[in-house]
């Protein structure tokens, strides 16, 4: 090509166009990929479990072993003197399972919480059945926190988190496209301003309307108002640095890693270990446990995911306004005085 034609062709729609081809298909691949390889096979690697009563006796050694064999993995056992502590520490959301071995001949009793992860709570049990016949080890099996009837497979909140991640970012696409004169404060007004509604409207679909969670809704719609406008801010952050090209990164953060990583759809110990301890940094993954906490653990709510969701936001904000002037959008307010100040 001659320096000429390629002159016309940097000048021309054809560049760009080819590069977000390119881009497009990258993402795709990318997009799949890392659902699949977060998703398509979980597999656990350490599963915390609280243990009562004498667990290092041979018949209870032995199962526990099996357990171990059997899932490919460790169980991470936490002692607790009395089944009350072992169950608190579900609660807490400090182990997935409770085993209590038996004094004399009876039988293995394992606690599993679907609601702590119904994917680790369904490995746990198929696991233990399977170790129990095979070792003659008699097992009984409950189920100490069931997921609620409208969302049996545990993916509700899971859902729900991605929306609010999805379109809080797309609700500041838009801004940036057919709002373009709004000065800094006034597209951080109207971010929080869609954050509210947006997050009122998820949760009342997901509870008034399909009755598919019953939500604590004041808790939830707040969780999902900031999970929005921390989606938001990043993309009108990332809008700030890279201009046009804003969505790479933020597509990269918030679906590619974030939301795989969330804990959401598989839970963490499920999950490849990098991306479990990823997962809980990023707004997808602080979301989900928050409303995971509000809605199935109410009254043991952690300080962690609020941090983590917070911490993005004030960090997109600061960027944005120190360096405002970058953004491509705003509109001069008076004739000595900076855009958006």
């Amino acid at each position: 090509m001659s320096d000429s034609r390629w002159t016309a062709f940097k000048r021309s729609p054809f560049l760009p166009a080819s590069v977000l081809l390119l881009l497009i298909s990258a993402a795709a691949g990318l997009f799949a990929g890392s659902y699949t390889y977060a998703m398509a096979n979980p597999t656990p690697h350490s599963i915390p479990a609280a243990v009562t009563g004498p667990y290092d006796r041979p018949p209870v050694r032995t199962f526990l072993t099996g357990m171990e064999h059997a899932l490919s993995a460790s169980l991470k056992l936490h002692p607790y003197a009395n089944r009350a502590a072992a169950v608190r520490a579900v609660d807490e959301q400090r182990v997935f399972a409770v085993i209590d071995a038996p004094s004399g001949t009876g039988p293995v009793r394992m606690d599993v919480s679907a609601a702590s992860g119904a994917t680790v709570a369904q490995v746990l049990g198929e696991a233990a059945t399977s170790v129990g016949r095979a070792t003659g080890t008699p097992v009984v099996l409950h189920d100490l926190k069931p997921l609620q009837k409208g969302d049996p497979r545990g993916l509700a909140i899971f859902y729900v988190s991605l929306a609010a991640v999805v379109i809080g970012f797309i609700g500041a696409i838009q801004l940036s496209v057919h709002a373009k004169a709004l000065n800094p404060l006034e597209r951080i007004a109207f971010t929080v301003a869609y954050s509210l509604l947006g997050g009122f409207t998820i949760a009342a679909v997901v509870d008034w309307w399909l009755g598919a969670l019953r939500l604590p809704f004041v808790e939830s719609w707040l969780i999902l108002a900031l999970t929005m406008f921390t989606s938001g801010m990043v993309f009108t952050m990332f809008n700030t640095m890279f201009g046009r090209w804003a969505m790479l990164p933020t597509w990269g953060l918030m679906v590619l890693l974030g939301n795989p990583s969330s804990g959401g759809a598989v839970s963490w110990p499920l999950l490849p270990s990098v991306l479990g301890t990823v997962g809980r940094w990023l707004p997808p993954g602080a979301s989900v446990n928050a409303q995971h906490t509000a809605v199935y653990f109410r009254g043991d709510q952690h300080a962690f995911p609020f941090l983590v969701l917070a911490g993005w936001s004030v960090l997109a904000c600061v960027i944005f306004l120190v360096w405002r002037h970058r953004h491509p959008g705003g509109r001069p307010t008076g004739p000595d005085k900076e855009v958006g100040a």
